[in-house]
């Protein structure tokens, strides 16, 4: 057997692991694709952060890239199987590792990256720990892969894909401080990170404040209420208001909890176990993150 014929055999074997490696994508609208990312703990479990992507008629822009390499890979083989227009934009929605972990897998790819204006910092200040984090959970991952901004978001930014406009918008102080949104303006569909978490426990970011994002939902929720909204975990199809509403009912109910628990002069060490256990049960992923809340919640209230 020649060797024209063993390599053409070779890569008919390879094709169906290829396309095994390709990230599962859903069309929530017209051009407008997303994973779903699986309940988990940020290290411990992979493809836990939605990411998805959306199609002009002239270029893409990816919406965050995945928790690993190997995540941002399978998300650039899932947009090549559905075009090969060039990848112009890389949006981080903020910092965290299971968001932006996947960007080196695009740089190959010519494309801007862009964030809000504090992840530059953000990313200097806390990407080598997660580095080193990701690295003790046995993922493939080093300080190469950190990929920071090359543009940045202070206010909005709008991007243009061809016939498709995205409307960036730099957050306040909310699940992080380098929070941003991206709405698709053709289909009214607003992504929004980890600000929103549908069908899965609320998680304050170490940077984030209970009070300014308390604000930013009802900002949000005095917005358009036909956008679509798009979480950060969770069910792709956020039903806006509801999903918005049982999210601040979380938080309104946690900061009043641990107000009266600070005005009562108890400790905090109590205070994790104990307050808001049973309102919090009911959300998913409440084990994993609830006691962490009330501890990030305790630490920014105790100085009112």
């Amino acid at each position: 057997m020649n060797r024209s014929v063993l390599l053409l055999l070779s890569l008919c074997c390879l094709q169906p692991v290829l396309a095994a490696n390709c990230q599962p994508v859903e069309a929530i609208q017209p051009g407008f694709y997303a994973r779903q990312g699986q309940d988990g703990v940020v290290f411990d479990t992979q493809n836990i952060a939605n990411t998805g992507f959306i199609i002009g008629s002239q270029a893409v822009a990816v919406i965050d890239t995945g928790g690993s390499p190997e995540e941002g890979a399978a998300l650039l083989c899932a947009i090549r199987q559905l075009t090969d227009l060039p990848i112009r934009y890389v949006i981080n929605t903020h910092v965290h590792p299971d968001h932006l972990f996947g960007n080196s897998a695009f740089r190959a790819e010519g494309a801007s990256f862009i964030g809000h204006s504090n992840l530059p910092r953000a990313l200097a200040l806390l990407g080598e720990t997660y580095v080193e984090r990701a690295q003790a959970a046995g993922l493939k991952v080093t300080t190469d892969d950190l990929v920071p901004p090359d543009q940045t978001v202070e206010g909005s930014l709008t991007l243009d894909l061809g016939e498709r406009r995205l409307r960036l918008d730099a957050v306040g102080q909310s699940h992080t401080d380098n929070d941003l949104t991206v709405l698709d303006e053709k289909t009214n569909t607003r992504w929004l990170g980890d600000l929103l978490f549908h069908q899965h426990i609320p998680v304050m970011g170490g940077s984030g404040s209970v009070n300014g994002w308390l604000e930013t939902i009802q900002t949000l929720e005095t917005q358009d209420a036909d956008e679509h909204l798009i979480p950060g975990h969770g069910p792709l199809q956020a039903a806006a208001l509801p999903a918005l509403e049982a999210e601040r009912g979380y938080f309104e109910h946690m900061r009043a909890a641990v107000r009266a628990w600070l005005q009562a002069d108890k400790p905090l060490a109590e205070g994790v176990d104990s307050i808001g256990q049973q309102e919090a049960a009911a959300w998913p992923m409440a084990q994993e993150y609830h006691k962490r809340n009330i501890s990030y919640l305790y630490s920014e209230l105790e100085w009112e």
